[in-house]
């Protein structure tokens, strides 16, 4: 999964059939610090995110999976979900405690 932020919409005139009435949205991947790392993209827009938002997203089958309509549609992109609130931790910095009720895996 792959963070990006929304960066405007895109509009076309001549989709795959299949697409008719999926909204794409123009966006910036973005790393875990959410800095830019890459040139701006299309995404399928599952999620009714808007401008400035940022997303969670996926690639490849993932992406055309994600649709709910059609079981495969030629998407190499697509929002999966909106980020209300991202915690990121220092590398290392990680609770393996177990909390009550759960078994330990050996």
């Amino acid at each position: 999964m792959l963070f990006g932020r929304v960066r405007g919409t895109a509009v076309c005139t001549l989709k795959y059939p299949d697409m008719q009435g999926m909204k794409l949205l123009v966006v910036e991947p973005l790393d875990r610090h959410l800095q830019p790392t890459g040139p701006l993209q299309v995404a399928v827009d599952v999620v009714q995110a808007g401008p400035g938002d940022l997303c969670v997203m996926v690639r490849s089958r993932e992406a055309a999976l994600a649709l709910r309509e059609h079981t495969f549609v030629p998407v190499d992109l697509a929002l999966v979900g909106i980020v209300d609130e991202l915690k990121v931790r220092p590398d290392g910095e990680f609770d393996f405690t177990l909390k009550e009720g759960y078994r330990h895996y050996t």
